[in-house]
């Protein structure tokens, strides 16, 4: 579907004054069904009632992660055609993506391991250059900086320099060849691994320091391009022990680091957050927040994967703290409409329990999505490497049903319900408009009424769907 679709289909609520629906399903993504969304006086208790009249957190945006074999598949299509797929997914008429993640070095998705500064022990950080993002992540960013200028975005490492880790190397883990589907060798052998719950990093001042004044080069050289980074997080999943580039932390380390990173980005106007989060632990995060000296400094928390279940209780207990859904889960590189449902799910589970963004992990990846380290992942775009043609997967449109209607500065809306009829998502955009998001999961279509004050919308949700309803403000 092109992008100038897009446009008219959001344009059709705004100038007729009536409501717009699109479906998706597994053989017929994103068009207007023949039937038509009613709305009229509620006179019946609904199936899904719309609390308009208790907004719950502000939606900052969507977005996408740029990585280097993202940019790389990209480069087989034709320069016209990538400028397509860049304007479908951050321009407003197409999937709207707007906040925005990078990485800091290297990350399981690059090309290959590297960092910015591996000259051993060069505190004064004398070698420090991002000349390798040059040919990726520059020409990237910057081509969907050309479609979205106001594009916001952050970052966090995967991994320091490998001289201010203990086993000085980019992984924290050795491989397994029964659990990747591509054989490799990371070079790390057993007694140089490390585990998970220790720190990785080398935990004294000199090196605290230098790392901070890593991210400060760091955010200074992108300046430098005209890329403006508005907030840092200090590790990717700091309890994970990778076989590709990784580092483990406990509370304790980021604590220490976090005394020196939190300066040194406050010097710059760059926000801080903890994470990204990764286990279904709240107290890792909740001994980070108590720290008296960076606790409060702390603007939010990335959660992602296995952190989903923490996520419920660290937004419970600290409800005006943001919470940026940092990584989707990337499936299995099969991007089959059984992972696109379970998309859904996700994006449910993370608005309900306080998300104020919501990142995509892999924009375009080669068909198969196989990483550097062995790893398949989905992507919003597939890219054949043999005959350059491109598709826009499942997970696209079913981001898209809430990327391209929910605006930044939207309010998620709670909903209740009594019939069982859960499985929906509402928010009030800042014109006044509403959307109402919801998933069929059955075999069969499903009627369903939202209450919305004084109106009440019906529609019948096609067989296993996803649907959006855009309703004019009233």
């Amino acid at each position: 579907m092109s992008a100038a679709t897009a446009a008219s289909t959001t344009a059709t609520a705004a100038t007729t004054g009536r409501p717009t629906w699109v479906v998706t399903t597994e053989n017929h993504p994103w068009h207007t069904p023949e039937a038509e969304v009613e709305v009229v006086p509620a006179d019946v208790f609904p199936e899904v009632l719309v609390r308009l009249d208790a907004p719950a957190q502000e939606v900052e945006g969507f977005g996408v992660c740029f990585n280097e074999l993202g940019w790389t598949s990209l480069s087989r299509v034709t320069e016209d055609e990538r400028a397509e797929v860049l304007r479908e997914v951050f321009s407003p008429e197409g999937a709207n993506a707007s906040v925005c993640r990078m990485p800091i070095g290297a990350n399981d998705f690059s090309v290959d391991w590297y960092s910015y500064d591996e000259t051993d022990g060069d505190h004064a950080l004398a070698d420090f250059s991002i000349a390798h993002d040059e040919a990726t992540l520059v020409p990237f960013i910057k081509a969907a900086q050309a479609v979205r200028p106001d594009l916001r975005l952050w970052a966090s490492p995967w991994c320091p320099p490998t001289w201010m880790k203990t086993n000085r190397h980019y992984a924290c883990g050795v491989p397994n060849p029964a659990a990747v589907q591509t054989r490799f060798d990371n070079g790390l052998t057993p007694d140089r691994a490390i585990p998970e719950g220790t720190d990785g990093f080398v935990l004294t001042e000199e090196n605290l320091d230098t790392y901070a004044r890593y991210f400060g080069a760091f955010i200074d050289a992108y300046r430098e391009r005209g890329i403006d980074i508005s907030m840092v997080m200090p590790q990717n999943e700091f309890n994970s022990d990778q076989v590709f580039p990784s580092c483990t932390w406990t509370p304790a380390g980021l604590v220490s680091f976090l005394r020196h990173l939190v300066p040194e980005m406050e010097a710059r106007g760059v926000e801080v957050f903890l994470g990204t989060m990764e286990r279904p632990d709240p107290r890792l995060v909740e001994e980070v927040l108590a720290d008296p000296v960076i606790g409060h400094r702390l603007g939010g928390v990335g959660f992602q994967w296995a952190g989903k279940a923490a996520l419920p209780f660290v937004h419970r207990d600290h409800p005006g703290l943001k919470i940026y859904q940092s990584e989707q889960e990337c499936g299995d590189g099969q991007n089959d409409w059984r992972y696109a449902r379970y998309a859904w799910s996700m994006m449910r589970h993370y608005f309900t329990h306080g998300a104020t963004v919501y990142d995509y992990w892999n924009l375009s990846l080669d068909a198969g999505g196989v990483s550097r380290w062995g790893w398949s992942q989905n992507s919003l775009v597939t890219v054949d490497p043999q005959t350059g043609e491109f598709s826009f997967n499942h997970e696209y449109y079913v981001l898209k049903h809430l990327s391209h209607f929910v605006q930044p500065g939207a309010r998620a809306v709670p909903t209740l319900s009594y019939t069982g009829h859960e499985n929906v998502l509402a928010f009030a955009n800042p014109d006044g408009s509403v959307v109402l998001a919801a998933q069929n999961d059955m075999g069969s279509p499903m009627p369903i009424s939202f209450g919305l004050g004084d109106r009440l919308v019906r529609l019948t949700l096609p067989a296993d769907s996803v649907s959006t309803v855009l309703l004019p403000a009233a």
